[in-house]
């Protein structure tokens, strides 16, 4: 499966000084892999793909975080 490496690729990308359209990039090339994953796992069931999605989903949401940066303190 051609996904599986490119899921490959993309957990082990440096994530770290990333400008912000890079971590936008990221952010939308993982929400591309997991709903491609998510595809396959409707017809196939299989639990390995669902914690390929979970890990994606993970470094997903720390690349959302960073996005949105740190709220205000009053």
């Amino acid at each position: 499966m051609d996904i599986l490496h490119e899921v490959a690729a993309f957990e082990s990308a440096k994530m770290s000084h990333m400008s912000t359209s890079d971590r936008v990039a990221a952010s939308r090339e993982a929400k591309r892999l997991i709903l491609a994953i998510n595809e396959i796992y409707k017809k196939t069931k299989d639990s390995n793909l669902m914690d390929i999605m979970k890990r994606l989903t993970v470094k997903k949401k720390k690349i959302e975080k960073r996005l949105k940066g740190q709220p205000e303190r009053v």
